[in-house]
């Protein structure tokens, strides 16, 4: 029997489960001046930015359930896993799950009306970000820069889900069509040259956003690795080959391999999918390892004739997260050493500043950190690190109580989108991790993560 948490349109009320999550992060917190705001971040997304979607399924058994990013009135692939990432803690709770199905359910339609679409509306309402974007975007598409990592959602959440509660009614035939939809649309951007995929903005204030070469982006060539036409940060990549985000890709894969195999009973799809995987980690390796000062570092993107851009952005993924995106361990070599360098002056984007240090992005002001980034160091440092992380990030909401997407380093006042949920968010993952023994060990994990034997 589904719940129904509100009618669309209304806030959700707080289910007991996610108000007693809430208490028991603010009693373990209760030294750290993140207890104050805890709970109000946990529900942000719950009471603010989740509805049960227009334009779904007939079937009302069967609901879907809109995420909005918080201030802009879009679902994003990513984002919206994100922001509901902190839920599957509580989500044996039927309520709970049942949304979380419904949000795993909405993803899946989105994939399969446009793989190429970053961000979709709540129905086919013909609303653009930018209303100029050449193609036109179809009437459920807010956006359509194609993101790597936009793909990777919804296979993490769906994975996740089922992991947390032992569900599988979401991953019915037509995750099984996303699914090979994404396998597909992955080998065959492996050989960008001969996509169809364009993206032009030819006016406004991001036209920058178009891609080069009449939308097609800068030339590659094939490594193995699959090709993005833009950021998790929604900016362009000038290399093609988003590093972190092909390894967020080959995590996802593996967990696919492993619903294919124990729920789909799709050996083809799983043998595609740990193959896809295969190539693009030695892709990863052959072409992104570069040495720095007699030292190797993952690069942030290459192209494969020899281009490489090193240093990290705030948005996940990114390097400083791949433990997160289940791709090594945290103690993994090649990691620590890129960490070092993505936590360092080095990294053009590393900011230091009296109220905090992190990673900022080309997306926002020079001097801005990204409160993603301060959590992202933090869930991949020891304990002492994440303490000092949740208590950086709670002292510099500027009184809002909220997270912000970036704010600068000297002056916490000075921030950018007062509404952001994907950052409360990430907030709350990293009190779950410190307080009740968080959430990742749900999502995919790649055999170069494991301990080994």
């Amino acid at each position: 029997m589904v719940t129904f948490p509100g009618s669309s349109g209304t806030p959700w009320a707080v289910p007991e489960s996610l108000t007693a999550l809430g208490r028991r992060l603010a009693t373990g917190l209760r030294d750290s001046p993140a207890a104050e705001i805890v709970e109000s971040c946990l529900t942000n997304t719950w009471t603010t930015s989740m509805s049960w979607g227009t334009g779904s399924s007939e079937v009302p058994e069967v609901p879907e359930v809109f995420v909005k990013t918080g201030d802009i009135p879009a679902m994003w692939l990513r984002d919206s896993t994100a922001q509901v990432r902190p839920y599957l803690a509580v989500a044996t709770d039927p309520e709970v799950g049942d949304a979380l199905a419904g949000v795993s359910r909405r993803q899946i339609r989105c994939v399969l009306l446009d793989p190429y679409a970053n961000a979709f509306n709540d129905g086919p309402t013909g609303a653009h970000g930018e209303p100029g974007d050449l193609p036109t975007p179809g009437d459920w598409v807010w956006e359509r820069k194609y993101e790597l990592d936009s793909l990777c959602a919804p296979l993490q959440l769906a994975y996740a889900l089922w992991r947390a509660t032992g569900r599988e009614g979401h991953l019915d035939e037509a995750f099984r069509r996303a699914a090979w939809t994404i396998v597909r649309m992955w080998r065959a951007e492996q050989s960008h040259a001969q996509s169809l995929y364009r993206f032009v903005r030819p006016s406004g204030p991001f036209a920058g956003d178009s891609l080069p070469h009449d939308g097609r982006g800068a030339m590659v060539a094939r490594t193995g690795m699959t090709w993005s036409g833009f950021r998790p940060s929604d900016d362009r990549c000038e290399h093609g080959y988003l590093v972190p985000a092909n390894a967020l890709a080959s995590a996802s894969l593996h967990g696919l391999a492993e619903l294919a195999t124990s729920v789909l009973d799709d050996a083809e799809l799983a043998h595609a999918s740990l193959r896809l995987a295969d190539e693009i980690d030695a892709g990863i390796l052959a072409h992104a390892v570069v040495e720095v000062d007699g030292v190797s570092v993952l690069a942030y993107e290459v192209d494969g004739l020899g281009a490489v851009l090193l240093g990290d952005d705030a948005n996940l993924p990114s390097l400083l997260s791949l433990p997160l995106s289940g791709w090594c361990a945290p103690k993994d070599p090649l990691y620590q050493a890129t960490r070092r360098f993505v936590l360092s002056a080095a990294n053009p984007s590393f900011f230091v500043g009296g109220h905090a240090s992190g990673v900022g992005s080309a997306h926002t002001p020079d001097g801005h950190v990204w409160p993603l980034a301060i959590a992202a160091a933090g869930l991949t440092g020891d304990e002492d690190a994440a303490t000092q992380a949740l208590r950086t990030l709670a002292t510099t909401t500027a009184g809002t109580g909220l997270m912000h997407e970036s704010f600068h380093v000297d002056d916490p006042g000075r921030f950018t989108r007062d509404w952001f949920g994907w950052a409360n968010a990430m907030f709350c993952e990293l009190a779950l991790e410190l307080c009740a023994g968080g959430v990742r060990h749900l999502f995919p994990v790649h055999p170069r993560a494991l301990p080994a034997p």
